[in-house]
């Protein structure tokens, strides 16, 4: 496990990006939510890329009220502190009651993830 993501949560991650490289259609629950404490930045993520276990596909919100569809590397998320020196954490309750293009329908309308 690392600071971001459990290994049952990369294995799910993985299975999804598995799908997504091989052209299926999927549109599956976010599994894991990341977030900065003092930045108001959230990443939903639903998938990661299985040639490289780095690149991880989901909704982006980074608090500027323009969230969409996007790619983002496990290792640069890593490195992320907000203006408070907090880094991007999981968040350890974050449970999916949606798919994700439920999660992008609602943010888009509301100009932010809301839960």
């Amino acid at each position: 496990m690392n600071r971001l993501i459990t290994e049952d949560e990369r294995s799910q991650l993985l299975e999804h990006g598995l799908a997504r490289a091989t052209g299926q259609a999927v549109d599956p629950l976010p599994v894991v939510r990341l977030f900065t404490p003092d930045a108001h930045a959230i990443w939903l993520l639903v998938a990661l890329d299985p040639a490289d276990g780095n690149t991880a596909y989901g909704l982006i919100d980074l608090g500027i009220s323009m969230p969409e569809l996007g790619e983002v590397k496990l290792s640069d998320l890593a490195s992320i502190v907000g203006p408070g020196q907090q880094p991007v954490m999981r968040d350890l309750y974050f449970r999916a009651v949606r798919p994700l293009s439920e999660y992008l329908r609602l943010a888009q309308e509301n100009g932010s993830i809301l839960d």
